[in-house]
């Protein structure tokens, strides 16, 4: 028989029973559509995770607090200031100390109560220093940055991120307008470049004040000179490894601790995006191993209805074999009729998982990465489990006496 005539053959038997054929190709539409989903979430949130990264900056090290320190003196609980200084980050800017770090920004944060003229707001006020602009890779719309000259004199002066200017002044220019932050007015000098969100905020929700400044107008830890955490950025990629080492080595020594105790954490950018793919990673291939389970119940089901399509067509088998058609052709017949059920189940399955990914990227604002390559994996695999599933239906058909089959009833 020729290949056309027994694909004409086997649509015509699908065909004939549509609803049977609907549901078996339903079992893997769901299952190719529940694992494209899956793992298109997995990769979508370590892409995500990867941008927010990079939106803290470039070649970017940065060191918490561990341990702290009372105010007393005692490590410990309530009443508890960083163990972070705003001498450690003058140590770390130090070429001798740290030769291969460009440029250092001690941070210190509090959520502030921000009022304008017709306004209230809250957001994140950052205290810290000009060299931030250059260690988080921001850019300023209107206006400027702080100098170096405010830092010196504590100015009351203020540099909002792009959402807070559209919050507190909607219907103008923020620079030159007075905002109350914590009860306290600064004036505003410039509004920061849109850097959509990071890992632990939205970036363009800020207000960023001379960390001086903050000290003295809005500080509420126990010690003016601490400070919430250190940004530092490498020379450059390549350099990145050793200027880990240095700033550990130094800070270590500075706290006069150890590796085991130390009252610090530092990480880097490349850490914080490995850590951050292997965990999505693990959570992907579970998900993915979760729904793959209803391939293997889909690959059942088509088993089964093959079974019972041969159970069926005992008589049409019977008179073919009767005919002239050899076990391989009626082997042949069934395996394509598997495989079509398997091929239309994975087209579907496909589209669903398509339509899908466009449904819920803007339901969960986690774009669903949705591949070619992935795509035709995934029709390749339900056509191996439509011709898996069916090769012992087929089989079974193929060894059918003519003659025991012509009797059947």
């Amino acid at each position: 028989m020729e290949w056309t005539e027994t694909v004409r053959t086997a649509v015509a038997a699908l065909n004939a029973r549509r609803m049977r054929s609907l549901l078996t190709m339903l079992g893997i539409l769901i299952g190719i559509a529940a694992v494209m989903l899956t793992v298109g979430l997995g990769q979508g949130a370590q892409q995500q995770i990867t941008s927010q990264i990079s939106a803290l900056g470039s070649n970017l090290i940065i060191v918490t607090p561990g341990q702290s320190t009372s105010t007393g003196g005692f490590r410990g609980g309530g009443g508890s200031v960083s163990t972070l200084t705003t001498a450690d980050a003058a140590m770390l800017a130090d070429p001798t100390v740290a030769p291969d770090i460009a440029a250092v920004a001690p941070v210190s944060t509090t959520s502030g109560s921000l009022q304008s003229a017709s306004t209230t707001w809250t957001s994140t006020v950052t205290g810290t220093v000009p060299a931030w602009q250059t260690v988080r890779a921001r850019e300023v719309d209107a206006g400027r940055f702080f100098s170096t000259e405010e830092l010196d004199q504590a100015q009351p002066v203020a540099v909002i991120g792009s959402t807070t200017a559209e919050e507190l002044f909607p219907n103008g220019s923020p620079v030159g307008q007075t905002v109350s932050v914590n009860g306290q007015s600064f004036t505003v000098i410039g509004v920061l470049a849109s850097a959509g969100s990071s890992l632990t905020s939205n970036e363009d929700d800020t207000v960023v004040v001379p960390l001086t400044t903050f000290a003295a107008r809005l500080s509420t830890s126990g010690s003016a000179n601490s400070v919430s955490s250190i940004y530092l950025s490498g020379k450059d990629g390549d350099s990145l490894s050793a200027a880990y080492q240095q700033v550990n080595t130094a800070l270590l020594a500075a706290h006069q601790t150890t590796a085991d105790d130390a009252d610090f954490s530092v990480s880097t950018q490349a850490s914080l995006v490995e850590t951050a793919t292997s965990i999505t990673g693990v959570l992907t291939l579970l998900l993915g191993g979760i729904a793959g389970i209803s391939l293997l119940v889909g690959g059942i089901g088509v088993m089964n209805i093959m079974l019972v399509s041969v159970s069926e067509r005992v008589r049409e088998i019977g008179l073919r074999k009767a005919l002239g058609a050899t076990p391989a052709v009626i082997r042949q017949q069934f395996l394509v009729e598997a495989g079509i059920l398997g091929v239309l189940g994975g087209l579907l399955g496909v589209a669903i998982g398509i339509l899908g990914a466009l449904v819920l990227t803007p339901a969960l604002g986690i774009g669903v990465a949705i591949s070619v390559p992935a795509t035709l994996i995934a029709l390749a695999v339900s056509l191996g489990i439509g011709l898996v599933a069916g090769v012992y239906p087929a089989t079974r058909a193929a060894k059918l006496a003519p003659i025991d089959a012509l009797r059947s009833e």
